[in-house]
């Protein structure tokens, strides 16, 4: 508990928060007022899957970097952190480091956090939607909530963000997208293979083609931000190169994610 104020002291109240020091002063008997500090759960969303390794430097990279920093600063707050990483995997070493993340407080803790954050890998198919419904579900009480992820699952986003909206969380949605994917620079006859699920698309993509790329991409961003906007979601999208210092100490900041 903390101290906040002062009023008059009225018969029957608690003689233990009586202040005897103002008492002294004014010949007057007020009571001391405290305010309860609650615990403010941080949950962390990381995306793990395979697409998340692609990009110089990579988005999955990017992404540990983003949720080192938040979780930092929450354990220095005394906050519980949570670390979902998702989607789930088999791997004995990976299982229990995932395990070590599900719930960390005190600053002590934060080696130990950097460490199981570094030894992650990322793999398999995402499952962006299941993955952030089962954590709301899990949740005891809501926080704040952290979603580091490229936002392009085929099954989409809403579905997901939506059940975080319901369980009360406060939303900071990072779309975190490769320098390749926002500006490409190979052309000519490709065959694209989709590093999840391995299906092979053949197409035909010239330089002439790159405005209406970059067009694409940047209304399906923008839609998603607008998609944010009309439910309170706090959202950011940025490239895996972009300096880590600017997002947290200017975008973050400026957005009151942090002081």
């Amino acid at each position: 508990v903390e101290f906040a104020d002062h009023r008059n002291y009225v018969l029957g109240d608690d003689l233990r928060y009586l202040d005897w020091n103002l008492f002294g002063r004014l010949d007057r008997l007020f009571l001391k007022l405290y305010e309860e500090e609650r615990e403010l759960p941080v949950r962390i969303f990381l995306d793990a899957s395979e697409s998340m390794n692609f990009g110089t430097p990579s988005k999955f990279d990017f992404a540990r970097q983003v949720a080192a920093a938040v979780g930092y600063v929450a354990l220095c707050g005394f906050d519980r952190v949570a670390v979902n990483v998702f989607p789930e995997s088999n791997a004995g070493a990976e299982v229990a480091r995932r395990s070590a993340l599900r719930s960390i407080r005190g600053k002590k803790s934060s080696l130990e956090f950097f460490r199981n954050l570094t030894a992650l890998t990322a793999s398999g198919v995402a499952d962006f939607n299941g993955s952030l419904k089962r954590g709301a579900l899990e949740a005891r009480q809501s926080g704040v909530a952290v979603v580091l992820s490229d936002f392009l699952d085929p099954a989409g986003y809403e579905a997901g963000l939506n059940a975080l909206v319901g369980r009360g969380f406060q939303i900071n949605a990072v779309q975190i997208l490769a320098p390749e994917e926002l500006d490409p620079t190979t052309f000519g006859d490709l065959r694209l293979v989709d590093s999840e699920t391995g299906i092979e698309q053949e197409v035909t993509f010239g330089k002439y083609r790159l405005k209406a790329y970059q067009q694409t991409v940047a209304n399906y961003v923008q839609r998603l931000r607008e998609y944010c906007a009309g439910r309170g979601i706090r959202f950011f999208s940025v490239s895996s190169a972009t300096d880590l210092g600017d997002l947290l100490l200017k975008q973050l900041r400026a957005s009151e994610v942090w002081k």
